[in-house]
């Protein structure tokens, strides 16, 4: 039931950021940090505040995608903080994993439709704690077409990131 209701949260959270916030007010930035930014908005059920990178390099490179991100989301009147989350850029192949590697640390999220996510608040604090301390990220996934990617994410500015969030989003 957990799984339902984070997946439920972490599909309206992507769908809101990726529609255009029509429910939601325009993001409002709360500052560039090295590679991360974060930013600020009010949903109608909770403000959200959410740190977001673009990867610096994927492999295969000739493959087409739509945009790249990870993140970090926290939705205080939702009791959601620290969500941990990818949009891969195409739908993942059914019943498949993501693989998430920082640095040495290995973990796995739960994909649907072009998103993946921890399994847990545990999980994903373990996650937020392993990208502060770490230099880099990467994040492997299979489409439905069973394309296999790579894609590698710096954690410059990770932490000062999370922490314009964690202000913002008391």
């Amino acid at each position: 039931m957990n799984h339902l209701r984070r997946t439920g949260a972490a599909a309206l959270t992507l769908i809101t950021l990726s529609t255009g916030l029509a429910l939601a007010e325009e993001p409002q930035s709360l500052g560039v940090f090295d590679d991360w930014s974060a930013y600020t908005y009010k949903a109608p059920d909770s403000k959200v505040c959410y740190v977001s990178s673009s990867p610096k390099g994927s492999e295969p490179k000739n493959v087409k995608r739509d945009p790249t991100f990870f993140l970090v989301t926290h939705m205080p009147g939702r009791k959601v903080k620290g969500e941990v989350s990818t949009i891969i850029g195409y739908p993942f192949k059914k019943e498949t994993n993501a693989e998430l590697t920082i640095d040495e640390a290995k973990f796995v999220l739960f994909t649907n439709a072009d998103g993946a996510w921890a399994e847990s608040p545990a999980t994903e604090k373990e996650i937020v704690a392993a990208m502060k301390a770490g230099k880099s990220l990467k994040v492997k996934g299979t489409s439905w077409r069973g394309t296999q990617t790579e894609d590698t994410y710096s954690l410059s500015g990770i932490s000062a990131a999370l922490s314009a969030i964690d202000k913002a989003c008391k």
